[in-house]
């Protein structure tokens, strides 16, 4: 019996070394009799979706159960399947309140998201400048599964973060700041996530800023919109998006509409010491600058926790009109290095 526990154990690691490429869990049927106990241990998975490798004879006693290994009901006795690398759990739907993890992910690249982090980067006309954003995005009541890691259901958020810029001339002076709230309504099925949104956002030039530069006076600008997003995952680790946004209250320079898309190729499953790389690109048009718009382009190394937060830093690069409102109509490019994390 130990040595077949010892072969179970064995193929269970070599299955993991396989990689993020396997999109189908590795499992083993452990034919043990009916009276075995399950209750410790909910079917979170439909075992039609699982492939099974290899079925183990073990009449007798059931033997213990293992770490690391998700149990469910199985014909003559347990389905015994080893979490890894692209297998996410599929469990049944329930309420929760104030849930782990995000049903729809911010953008990595989107220059608006709700995050903390920053990017030190060379403006090729302003020098080196600090574009840093503080805040965080959390669930707050979801109806689906309850892995943290990829969860399906409906799921409604609350977002919010101030994205200040900051002058690295000598001074550490704040130039201008965007301020941005809103509430995602969120929905997952399979490889499809859908988004609904609100968010307001405003932004205000500093006092040092007004100080330091005579005649500039701030542009009112305030956004009110409603947002649609999409997003499809043909793998565990790359995800395309796309999403329009609608503002039914501007003030300033401000305009109703405005479009995002892009691709994020972060592995979605938390990781060792060791981190997985990570690449994202996200293009915007707004009709406030005629329909122009930006690219940023991210790549680095990311490590991703057991609840889904993401750690992230590298090289960071921006080509465009200004993601900062109070300078909307300014041209830049810039080149440099971040670091971001994501509840």
């Amino acid at each position: 019996m130990l040595r077949v526990w010892g072969v179970v154990a064995l193929a269970s690691w070599v299955a993991l070394a396989g990689g993020p490429g396997e999109n189908r869990a590795w499992a083993q049927i452990l034919a043990m009799p009916p009276s075995t106990a399950v209750e410790a241990a909910p079917p979170p998975y439909d075992a039609s979706e699982i492939e099974p490798a290899e079925v183990y004879a073990s009449p007798g006693a059931a033997p213990t159960l293992l770490p690391g290994m998700v149990y469910s009901a199985a014909p003559g006795g347990l389905f015994a399947t080893q979490l890894g690398p692209g297998v996410f759990e599929r469990g049944p739907w329930a309420w929760e309140l104030l849930p782990a993890g995000l049903i729809y992910r911010s953008y990595l690249a989107g220059g608006r998201e709700a995050r903390i982090g920053g990017q030190f980067v060379h403006e090729r006309d302003q020098g080196w400048l600090l574009d840093a954003t503080a805040g965080g995005r959390v669930g707050l009541l979801r109806y689906g599964t309850s892995d943290p890691l990829r969860p399906e259901g409906w799921q409604v958020d609350f977002e919010g973060a101030a994205f200040p810029r900051i002058a690295l001339d000598g001074t550490a002076n704040v130039m201008a700041t965007d301020y941005r709230y809103g509430v995602p309504l969120t929905f997952r099925r399979g490889i499809l996530e859908t988004k609904l949104a609100y968010y307001h956002l405003s932004s205000h030039l500093a006092d040092e800023f007004i100080a330091t530069h005579p005649g500039a006076a701030g542009n009112g600008y305030a956004r009110d919109a409603l947002v649609m997003g999409a997003g499809l995952w043909p793998t565990q680790y790359l995800r395309l998006y796309a999403e329009a946004g609608w503002g039914f209250r501007t003030k300033g320079p401000g305009e109703p509409w405005e479009f995002q898309f892009g691709v994020d190729l972060s592995p979605t499953w938390a990781t060792d010491w060791r981190g997985t790389p990570f690449f994202a690109v996200n293009g915007r048009i707004r009709e406030e600058v005629d329909f122009g718009g930006s690219l940023t382009v991210q790549a680095g190394w990311q490590w991703r926790g057991r609840s889904g937060q993401l750690l992230r830093t590298g090289f960071h690069y921006f080509n465009g009109k200004s993601d900062q409102v109070q300078f909307l109509n300014q041209f830049e490019q810039q080149i440099g290095m971040g670091i971001w994390y994501d509840y």
